[in-house]
């Protein structure tokens, strides 16, 4: 049988050229990398039989730690199947963790002004805090720069969860005059089943110049890097790093994510403390 390509979402942080990568496939296994853009080089990391939730997880503003929200139906220990935990990017070892009600759970971010939730958490170690994602689609890219478009439709007041649009996000290029967009297609939050729907949400990509609009059909995600290149990944498991300038995109960087296979392994020493 041919192979599924993998689902992919990534999150940069925001004070680094570090950026996390989130893999889904074969469907039962989840995979973390570590795209670091400054060195061009991807490097992969933990693998887990069983699932993480991109949308739902986090990478600190200095590219260091994650806070991922995941559920392995076969985990032993205290925290239960589903959980919230802190680790060391591109690793899942828990250096914290607590349990969830449930995979209705939002996940959380990283606060850099000492705020957080009431959460069942010591003090961390860290220089940031905690809260819980706010239920509205694309709560990542909102924290990534990325703002609502003017014409995307209204949220209604009793959709509790924001699924009841297909809501259209906007991201100026730093140092460039296009816009990147993205908006949401199908069923927002609740196609789980469908092909490339990561965390429920199945997206479409276009891209703004000089007013006319070109749809990027073949991408999964994609952002801008701090200087105005265009981070990407296929829907065929590439990462990318396009250049936009002059007649014709130009790839500087490429990493084939489509053929990785489970290969769990111990995290390494720097990844098992703080």
């Amino acid at each position: 049988m041919p192979q599924t390509a993998p689902r992919i979402y990534c999150i940069p942080a925001t004070q680094a050229p570090v950026v996390a990568v989130f893999r889904r496939g074969p469907s039962n296994w989840a995979h973390v990398g570590r795209w670091d853009l400054a060195a061009g080089r991807y490097e992969p990391g933990a693998w887990l039989s069983g699932r993480i939730f991109p949308r739902r997880s986090d990478l600190s503003p200095d590219g260091r730690y994650l806070c991922y929200f995941a559920h392995k139906p076969s985990a032993t220990w205290e925290h239960g199947e589903a959980y919230v935990a802190l680790s060391k990017l591109p690793w899942l070892t828990a250096l914290h963790a607590f349990g969830t009600c449930g995979t209705w759970t939002r996940g959380y971010y990283f606060t850099e002004d000492g705020s957080r939730d009431n959460l069942p958490t010591e003090t961390l170690p860290i220089p940031y805090g905690l809260r819980s994602i706010p239920v509205v689609q694309f709560a990542n890219e909102r924290r990534q720069g990325w703002i609502e478009a003017n014409d995307s439709p209204a949220r209604d007041p009793g959709d509790a969860w924001d699924e009841r649009r297909n809501a259209r996000m906007r991201k100026p290029q730093p140092h460039g005059a296009r816009v990147l967009c993205v908006e949401s297609v199908g069923w927002a939050g609740g196609e789980f089943g469908i092909d490339q729907a990561v965390d429920g949400l199945n997206v479409r990509y276009s891209l703004e110049s000089n007013g006319d609009l070109e749809l990027l059909d073949d991408l999964q995600w994609a952002d801008w890097s701090r200087e105005g290149q265009l981070l990407v990944a296929t829907r065929s498991g590439l990462l990318q790093i396009r250049s936009l300038e002059g007649a014709s995109p130009r790839i500087l960087f490429e990493a084939d994510l489509s053929n990785l296979e489970p290969n769990p392994i111990p995290a390494p020493a720097w990844a098992r403390s703080w």
